[in-house]
């Protein structure tokens, strides 16, 4: 029997380091491995109601593992080697009645 097994994926966070002349603030990134993601080709209905909804075109649903506390709304994540950015607010399920490791999912597009 196989078992499922996502893969790395690095979650860029943000931390307020000060802030410039015009009073913005000035902020540094760093990076949050995420271990055990599912990556998932996004399906035809959720391109196709996300590029109508938002004009974003997602192209995968990232399942992201149970008791992960990060914040996943429009963030910046890397991996395939590539950089891609969540749309939307992540849904999540209550963890004690999904029965696999994954309990929330998130929509990612491609970001240059």
């Amino acid at each position: 029997m196989t078992m499922i097994k996502g893969i790395p994926v690095t979650l860029i966070g943000k931390t307020v380091q000060g802030k410039d002349p015009f009073g913005k603030p000035l902020t540094i990134d760093f990076d949050i491995e995420i271990d055990n993601v599912l990556v998932a080709p996004a399906s035809t209905d959720d391109v196709t109601n996300q590029l109508s909804l938002t004009g974003k075109h997602v192209v995968y649903t990232l399942a992201i593992p149970k008791g992960d506390t990060n914040d996943w709304t429009d963030k910046e994540v890397r991996f395939f080697g590539q950089r891609w950015r969540t749309v939307g607010v992540p849904l999540e399920g209550i963890e004690d009645m999904i029965p696999l490791g994954w309990n929330k999912k998130v929509m990612v597009e491609r970001y240059e």
